[in-house]
């Protein structure tokens, strides 16, 4: 990290550096535009909502402690070997769950490009879903450094762009955001459920982003890590549904929820800088899915296949074209409607109810390997 001394470098890439990393495959193309939050928690009113995203903050804490701490027990840093340690041979079912929720995420992430170009520009879906392609391939074809750096940077852009959403929507409707949770009941009906649901189809980007647990030293470092990655993965989500309770009931069938916001709020050119970090965030959500494909691939292949810059760059394209594809066939509302529900509930039998057996049985042992210098 630029400007850091080393020793606060170092800590930065131990206990940090996965958090943004987790936050980055998390935020993805629903988070960002608003479409997850509408389709999970509004439903819940403010106060189950709320209720909601702390359940799930508190689900990703816990399996993504976990997760970091069996992956640095074994030495794991792409998902195969994880779950080769935690599902034994069953370890190809999560594969083929696992191509599954690539192909969603990915197809997500497309058709949210092309809503904001659309929205945005007025131009054809299409090039909006082409330049995120574009992007994601020039991200990922630099391995490990280059979508490091891509985590941090949006990062800071991220944060401080919702920190000026939150502070816009409280100066221009922050009576009505009041009055929304004066008025909404406390939590009741399924607001645990949407938060469970949520957190369990995103919760694998625990393991996509293994690749940047390579700075531990510790055990201690990975536990501590993955708590941290929870609440930095959903401070956003967070700010964000604050003040989308103000435009209830209407926003919560608008296909980009932030669009929606941006237009009633104003503030034209603050709108074109929401919906520019909204593609940077498709950006390293993308990059980072993609990234774990590729490093997949690189210890599948025993050193036989030398990923360098352009042979990451075509398999990332590859990757890339069908889903985008189906982006442009489907459309971003069906997509997460109709495709997270039922991944979360596979995700959570394959991935989450495992490991925590695991951890109750104290069964993994193993050599911890040594981290790279950063």
């Amino acid at each position: 990290m630029p400007g850091l001394s080393p020793v606060a470098a170092d800590r930065f890439h131990r206990f940090v550096l996965p958090g943004l990393a987790f936050k980055a495959v998390v935020i993805g193309g629903g988070y960002a535009t608003g479409r997850e939050i509408a389709e999970f928690f509004l439903p819940a009113g403010p106060w189950g909502g709320l209720a909601a995203m702390l359940l799930a903050t508190l689900i990703w804490a816990a399996v993504a402690a976990a997760t970091f701490h069996l992956a640095h027990k074994i030495g794991a840093r792409d998902y195969r070997t994880f779950f080769q340690a935690l599902l034994g041979r069953g370890w190809v079912a999560f594969e083929a769950a696992y191509l599954v929720f690539i192909v969603l995420i990915l197809a997500v992430f497309g058709a949210a490009a092309g809503a904001i170009a659309d929205a945005t520009l007025g131009a054809p879906p299409f090039a909006g879903t082409l330049a995120l392609m574009v992007g994601i391939v020039a991200c990922v074809a630099w391995g490990n450094a280059g979508v490091e750096r891509v985590f941090v940077w949006v990062s800071v852009l991220l944060y401080a762009t919702y920190a000026a959403f939150l502070l816009l929507a409280l100066t221009g409707v922050g009576d009505r955001i009041v009055a929304a949770f004066a008025s909404a009941p406390a939590p009741s009906g399924d607001w645990a459920l949407g938060g469970i649901t949520y957190a369990g189809y995103n919760v694998v980007g625990a393991v996509i982003v293994l690749p940047v647990t390579r700075h531990f030293r510790s055990g201690r470092d990975a536990v501590v890590a993955g708590m941290i990655a929870a609440p930095l993965a959903m401070l956003p989500a967070l700010l964000f549904f604050v003040s989308m309770t103000a435009f209830l009931p209407d926003i919560a069938s608008a296909v980009l929820p932030s669009d929606h916001m941006l237009v009633r709020l104003g503030h034209p050119a603050f709108h074109l800088l929401f919906q520019g970090m909204i593609f940077a965030a498709l950006l390293e959500s993308g990059s980072g899915a993609v990234h774990a494909v590729n490093e997949r691939i690189a210890h599948a292949s025993a050193g036989r296949i030398v990923l360098r810059p352009a042979v990451r760059a075509l398999a990332a394209l590859a990757l890339l074209v069908p889903c985008m594809l189906i982006a442009e066939r489907i459309g971003l509302v069906a997509l997460i409607a109709s495709g997270y529900r039922a991944l979360a509930w596979i995700l959570i039998l394959l991935y989450v109810l495992p490991l925590l057996v695991m951890v109750a049985l104290r069964r993994v042992a193993g050599p911890a390997i040594q981290p790279e210098t950063p």
